[in-house]
């Protein structure tokens, strides 16, 4: 399975410009590491075709969020769901961004 993780850095919020460039890398930090270190263990999951792909993002509070936004299977689902959660992530709950999720 080919995992993806996107630091989406725009907001709905404008913080300051020096605060916004920090901001900005740690998200993309968090992108790096979410991807390459504690998802890593989807690489083995099913076909080498499948694909989960992992929207992260600040909300007005500065936490990060995440968000799935393909099809996937259940137990990829929930497996993103408890490392985002151990690593203090909320889950992104919003209808304005282009989701493409199955029927929701």
């Amino acid at each position: 399975m080919t995992v993806t993780v996107l630091a989406i850095l725009e907001t709905d919020f404008k913080p300051d410009l020096s605060l916004g460039k920090i901001m900005n890398e740690r998200l993309k930090n968090a992108a790096d590491d979410l991807r390459d270190i504690h998802l890593q263990a989807l690489q083995s999951v099913g076909q080498r075709t499948d694909d989960v792909v992992v929207y992260i993002s600040y909300n007005a509070k500065y936490k990060i969020r995440w968000r799935i936004v393909n099809d996937v299977p259940d137990e990829v689902e929930g497996f993103v769901a408890k490392v985002c959660g151990d690593l203090g992530y909320i889950q992104w709950k919003t209808a304005v961004m282009n989701i493409f999720k199955g029927n929701e």
